[in-house]
């Protein structure tokens, strides 16, 4: 399946998603869905996008979801189903708002909990999404100047020689 479509189905199953667990368990599947991405744009993406596609799939492991967490083992990990990148700037900006959402609904629940845990749990879920989300910003980022460079540039013929 397209990294695009698993986006969807992401943005979905948090938007349904109506106690902390599955609120948890959906942080788990959106990052690991981020460090799918990353990695599928470091091994054959667009060249200039590569470094930091391997820091986004590096900063997005960091929350990955213990293997027996039964949100995990009933489901599996939605991002295993990624078959591809299509389109890096579609996919890449449909991540971003996607991890916006998260870091939204996760200020929620830390606000919500009287549990400590919790809390710190949710603070840091947030700033490796933020951090994820830095990381999507710079891709975007380099894609648009790489599209806006005159086709000579691109291929290292510009300018005095």
């Amino acid at each position: 399946m397209d990294a695009l479509r698993l986006i969807g189905s992401s943005r979905q199953a948090l938007e349904r998603s109506t106690e902390v667990a599955e609120v948890i368990a959906e942080a788990w599947q959106i990052q690991a869905l981020a460090h799918a991405v990353g990695g599928v744009i470091a091994a054959g993406g667009p060249p200039d996008l590569r470094g930091e596609a391997r820091a986004l799939s590096e900063t997005a492991a960091r929350a990955g979801a213990p293997a027996d967490h039964p949100a995990v083992r009933a489901s599996g990990l939605r991002a295993a189903r990624m078959t591809g990148v299509a389109d890096p700037a579609a996919v890449l900006t449909a991540l971003l708002g996607l991890l916006g959402e998260l870091g939204i609904v996760l200020v929620g629940v830390a606000c919500a909990t009287d549990d400590e845990g919790l809390y710190w749990q949710c603070i840091e879920t947030m700033d490796i999404a933020d951090e994820s989300g830095d990381r999507v910003r710079e891709m975007l980022r380099r894609l648009s100047v790489h599209q806006a460079a005159p086709p000579e540039a691109v291929r290292g013929r510009a300018g005095p020689r």
